[in-house]
C-alpha cells in the first residue's frame, strides 16, 4: 500500500525530501555507484530544489556522481521535424533546470564535487526510444520525484489514456495540459504560445524506477489528492496514480491539497 505523508505547508516537504534525497545520494557515493534522480520542472518542485541547495550550502556533500534524468521537454517544429524549445525560453525545461537546479546546488560546493553538465540528460525527439535503454544500461532510476496536472492528472506529458506500458515518446499535449502549463509558466502570455507537443518519459518509465514521490501542494491539486486516494493501482483516466505502480512510492502532500488535513 502506497504510504502518505501530509505536511502543513510545501516548504516542510521540500526538507523532507531533500533530506531523504540528499542521504540516499551520500550512500550511492560511499558504494561507488551514480545515483540517477528523476525530475520534473514547474511549482510543485521548486521548493524541494531549493531545500536541496540550502543543505549543500549548510553541509557540503559531493553530487558529481548523480544524472539528473528530466522526464521532459517542450518541442518546436524545425526545419527537420520536432526539435527542443529554445534553451534561453524562461518556460523551457533545459533553461529551468540550468537556473533552478544545477546552477543553485553547484554555487557553494568545490569544483570536484559539482554536479556535471553532461550529467543532465533529456530524451532526444529523434530517437525517444534510446532515453529508456540509456537509463536502463546505466542502472535505471533510482528515486523519480513526480509532480501531477491539477486539471486532469497528467504526469509528466502523459494525458488522460496513457497506457501502463508506454514509455519516452513524443505527445500532442491536451489543451488541459497546455492551460496547466501556462498557469506554471505566465512567460507564456497566452494559450496559443504554449507549444503544442513534447517529449515525454512514459508510464513505464516512471515505474520502473525503484523509489518514487508523487508530490502534491496547493488547494489546486486537491482533485488529484483525493483522485490518487481513491485509486489502489494505475488507472489511465488519471495518470497521476502511477504511483501506486511504483516500487516504495509515497504520496507527500501538504495541507491544502489534503483539504487541510495536515498530520502533526
Amino acid at each position: 500500500m502506497t504510504s502518505v505523508r501530509v505536511f502543513e505547508s510545501p516548504n516542510p516537504i521540500g526538507e523532507y525530501l531533500a533530506g531523504k534525497l540528499l542521504a540516499r545520494i551520500a550512500v550511492a557515493r560511499q558504494s561507488g555507484q551514480r545515483f540517477l534522480l528523476g525530475c520534473p520542472t514547474g511549482r510543485t518542485p521548486r521548493p524541494i530544489y531549493k531545500a536541496i541547495a540550502h543543505q549543500l550550502k549548510e553541509k557540503a556533500q559531493d553530487i558529481s556522481h548523480v544524472i539528473l534524468v528530466m522526464m521532459d521537454e517542450y518541442l518546436v517544429k524545425g526545419s527537420s521535424g520536432f526539435e527542443y524549445a529554445p534553451a534561453s525560453a524562461p518556460w523551457s525545461c533545459h533553461h529551468f533546470v540550468r537556473r533552478e537546479i544545477a546552477e543553485p546546488w553547484n554555487a557553494t560546493l568545490e569544483a570536484g564535487q559539482r554536479l556535471k553538465d553532461e550529467s543532465v540528460w533529456f530524451p532526444d525527439p529523434d530517437n525517444p526510444v534510446a532515453y529508456d535503454e540509456k537509463i536502463a544500461a546505466a542502472g535505471g532510476i533510482d528515486f523519480f520525484i513526480l509532480a501531477s496536472g491539477a486539471s486532469d492528472g497528467h504526469v509528466a506529458f502523459n494525458p488522460p489514456g496513457s497506457e501502463r506500458d508506454s514509455r519516452t515518446r513524443i505527445v500532442e499535449l491536451s489543451e488541459t495540459t497546455r492551460r496547466d502549463n501556462l498557469v506554471t509558466f505566465p512567460e507564456f502570455g497566452r494559450l496559443e504560445s504554449v507549444p503544442s507537443h513534447g517529449i515525454s518519459v512514459g508510464i513505464a518509465t516512471i515505474t520502473a524506477a525503484k523509489e518514487a514521490a508523487m508530490v502534491l501542494t496547493g488547494e489546486g491539486k486537491a482533485q488529484s489528492y483525493d483522485r490518487i486516494l481513491q485509486s489502489k493501482t494505475y488507472n489511465p483516466d488519471w495518470p497521476a496514480t502511477v504511483i501506486h505502480a511504483c516500487a516504495g512510492g509515497e504520496i507527500v502532500s501538504d495541507a491544502d491539497a489534503a483539504r487541510h488535513q495536515a498530520k502533526p
